[in-house]
């Protein structure tokens, strides 16, 4: 056989397997291809919520010969010069910035730069004079890549990529290698003739003199280091299409599509017009000037990176499910950008949930609701007790199997949005998420940490929603229910229905959560009724007019993160009606003081109405514990002061003996102690 024909056939095969997995989500292959990065970490110098530095850079050129890398035997070293725009914070005479040793070897500075230091994986440069705040000025960097593999500058057989997420940028140019600090991109390249080569923004221009060709990309929107790329190969395939706004008509945007001999991006070619008008509609309208996906080869052989404006995809990789993942990206994550690793849901969690929203706009509300339960299993199954946001990522990066943990980073944000857009209801969820994309004060091309993203949607709901945040975000695991409810015939057609919301987890504080509850009857329609169980042991009593049958807690299982019963039972209280008292009595509450949870104990000696209530030292009522009939027999009731501050409470017990009519009160005094 040929050797050049078995080669193809070779390649061809390769691709088909590399293609073949077993994975079927856009995360699933996102989460696996992230998770065996083998990027370094080095500690940042960020403080919570407020990352900064020394210098805020504004701009990175960079000019680099990467021609010999195409041709065989394919070295990894080129040279390369980068000149940093940047605005002085604080008064400084040097600057640092992040450059592996093992991967760059730095010649030379210039411009402001008069000379430097390179030890650590840390250059320094020191500058020319004393800088004053809110002064700009630029440094020069001429630099080699050296021969080294490095897991960020990749070679092979005539390709040439980058892949630098969380923070592998450092390995092949000199920069501020942490997600918060966005600047503008230009990229001129050199390379062989017979080379397409795709990067970030838009193409300015591509020149041949002789056997090179001269590439000069350039980004006029602001992006992360770790979103930096170069995607190349000698006779790359490239398709463009057209997506027109429907907003800016009769502008169009470009979106280019590089990939291998033997590959069909046409799928996704087709139906990428109508997902970047979804999203847009959804989101604000696409960001970029242009945008594109490449396919790579088998030194990138699991899932996509989000690269701003050319996302990377495994060879073979035309997946509906990723390139829905990996687009969605371009809004949060691209355009918005976590400010830190401690805010990494921010990217993963949303472009998780966009996944589903895209089967939401194909298949319908059906379609969303399954994916968010495969979503919530998948956290379920590989929950490592851990909260979402991790603020200990700040300063320290942890290994890039924690930092992109299928179960924490992927699934259980995507399903907390789902929750967060049920708490809020469907208009004022996509309303305040809209709102928050295209903020252009605070987010819209800059970063977003965790706290921002609270208060964004809370403006925007016009109700403090950080409670929300912080018992789905900063809390780890998942509420538990013990719930109750009970059914009460009390005469003349009446029924009385009782619940009582009762979460008994230990591995987290209560969460509170709109709850819906479904009542079905023996005659007439089901009732729903929606309560905001804002404390653990809350009990609510109806009455109707009917004769309930059934009852159910979170029918359509919204809470799709929880875990627990909710079966019949005496509301509020627990009962032991083998000894039956002689006389009303409400004794004394133990422990007292007590934090969280204390037992009161009461006895009732003949069927009664019963309302047990707690008030705080101004007589304000604080809850009801329970109201409605009780059987003769001794009760106990547990009350949580989870919720309330420390001080004196009272709680009163009043009970009508139903045969006689009597009336029994007594009020006790109890302390919280915190």
């Amino acid at each position: 056989m040929n050797t050049k024909l078995l080669a193809s056939l070779l390649i061809l095969l390769v691709t088909a397997s590399l293609s073949q997995n077993n994975f079927q989500k856009g995360y699933e292959y996102c989460a696996h291809k992230k998770q065996n990065s083998t990027n370094i970490f080095l500690p940042g110098d960020m403080g919570p919520n407020s990352p900064r530095h020394s210098y805020d850079v504004l701009d990175y050129k960079l000019n680099l010969d990467i021609r010999s890398c195409f041709i065989s035997p394919y070295p990894r070293n080129f040279t390369g010069s980068v000149i940093i725009t940047f605005r002085i914070d604080s008064v400084l005479n040097s600057i640092n910035l992040y450059a592996v040793n093992t991967s760059l070897l730095i010649s030379g500075v210039g411009l402001s730069g008069v000379s430097f230091t390179h030890t650590n994986n840390t250059l320094t440069v020191n500058l020319n004079r004393s800088y004053n705040p809110g002064e700009v000025t630029q440094v020069r960097v001429d630099y080699q890549h050296q021969n080294v593999s490095d897991g960020a500058f990749y070679v092979s057989g005539g390709f040439v990529f980058t892949d630098c997420e969380p923070e592998g940028a450092r390995k092949w140019f000199p920069c501020w290698d942490r997600p918060y600090d966005k600047a503008t991109f230009e990229l001129t390249a050199k390379v062989s003739a017979n080379v397409k080569l795709g990067s970030n923004g838009k193409l300015m221009d591509s020149t041949l003199t002789g056997d090179s060709l001269y590439y000069h990309w350039k980004s006029r929107d602001p992006i992360a280091t770790y979103l930096v790329v170069m995607s190349a190969k000698v006779n790359y395939n490239l398709d463009i299409v057209y997506w027109r706004p429907p907003d800016t008509f009769p502008d169009s945007v470009q979106m280019r599509f590089y990939y291998n001999a033997g590959e069909n991006p046409v799928p996704i070619e087709n139906i990428i017009g109508n997902m970047t008008t979804y999203y847009s509609l959804r989101f604000g309208t696409h960001a970029f000037e242009k945008n594109g996906f490449a396919t790579l080869n088998s030194q990138f052989s699991w899932g996509g990176m989000e690269n701003q404006t050319l996302t990377s995809l495994c060879p073979g990789c035309w997946s509906e499910n990723l390139v829905s993942h990996e687009y969605a990206h371009q809004w949060f994550g691209d355009m918005i950008t976590c400010g830190t690793w401690g805010d990494i849901w921010l990217n993963e969690g949303f472009a998780t949930y966009c996944e589903a929203l895209w089967y939401e706009n194909t298949g319908g509300y059906t379609a969303y609701k399954n994916d968010i339960i495969n979503d919530a299993n998948t956290y379920f199954s590989g929950n490592t007790g851990f909260p979402i946001y991790r603020p200990e990522w700040i300063n320290n990066t942890p290994p890039v199997g924690t930092l992109f943990n299928t179960a924490m980073t992927y699934c259980k944000p995507a399903a907390v949005l789902h929750m967060l857009r049920y708490t809020m209801g469907d208009s004022a969820f996509f309303r305040a998420i809209k709102s928050y994309a295209t903020d252009t004060a605070n987010f819209k091309y800059k970063s977003a940490v965790t706290d921002d993203f609270a208060a964004s949607i809370s403006q925007s709901y016009g109700s403090d929603l950080g409670w929300f945040v912080d018992e789905w975000y900063k809390q780890a695991n998942h509420p538990v229910y013990q719930n109750y409810y009970q059914f009460i015939d009390i005469g003349g057609g009446n029924w009385a229905v009782g619940f009582q919301a009762r979460q008994i987890q230990t591995n987290t504080p209560f969460h509170r959560m709109p709850v819906v509850l479904k009542i079905t009857f023996t005659s007439g329609p089901d009732t729903s009724i929606r309560v905001d169980n804002n404390s653990n042991n809350q009990v609510w009593w109806w009455t109707f007019n009917r004769t309930p049958s059934a009852f159910a807690f979170d029918p359509n299982n919204d809470i799709v993160l929880k875990q627990g019963t909710t079966t019949s039972g005496l509301v509020g209280i627990a009962v032991n009606q083998n000894e039956i008292p002689g006389k009303f009595a409400l004794k004394q509450n133990y422990p007292n003081p007590f934090n969280p949870v204390t037992k009161i104990k009461f006895d009732v000696p003949a069927r009664s109405e019963v309302e047990l209530k707690i008030y705080d030292a101004a007589g304000r009522l604080v809850s009801t514990i329970f109201s409605g009939v009780c059987e003769a027999g001794k009760y106990t009731a547990d009350f949580d002061a989870s919720n309330i501050a420390s001080g004196i409470y009272y709680y009163e017990l009043r009970a009508v003996n139903e045969a006689t009519g009597g009336i029994f009160k007594d009020v006790k005094k109890m302390v919280v102690l915190k």
